[in-house]
């Protein structure tokens, strides 16, 4: 891509993280504010930019990249939930998280989407 959308509208927030968050994957609410790394099918509020000492900083909007499995997710709005392996899948309509794919890199398997 020959543009950079890195920043656009960018809100992290910060909480407490289970076992398994790491920076870059998809995260959802297991608890009052916890969060924990998505399975297969789940819906997530961001992504773990972050982790130290038991928090994690979550992306809860603006530009982010993130690992995809099947298939690539083509640029529009596509209903996304988590692959339960770190990245996200494209899901059938009306079933996942409805949000603005960017690009996506089919070498790198990765996609850029708008939270």
């Amino acid at each position: 891509m020959n543009i950079s959308l890195n920043g656009y509208g960018e809100q992290v927030a910060t909480f407490e993280a289970e076992t398994g968050v790491v920076p870059g994957i998809p995260v959802k609410m297991t608890g009052n504010g916890l969060v924990g790394a998505g399975q297969a099918q789940d819906e997530f509020c961001g992504v773990a930019v972050s982790v130290r000492g038991g928090f994690a900083a979550v992306q809860l909007r603006g530009y982010v990249t993130v690992p995809y499995s099947g298939t690539a997710p083509a640029a529009g709005y596509r209903f996304l939930s988590c692959d339960g392996n770190g990245g996200v899948r494209v899901q059938a309509e009306s079933t996942g998280r409805s949000l603005l794919v960017t690009d996506a890199d089919v070498t790198a398997q990765t996609c850029g989407i708008i939270l």
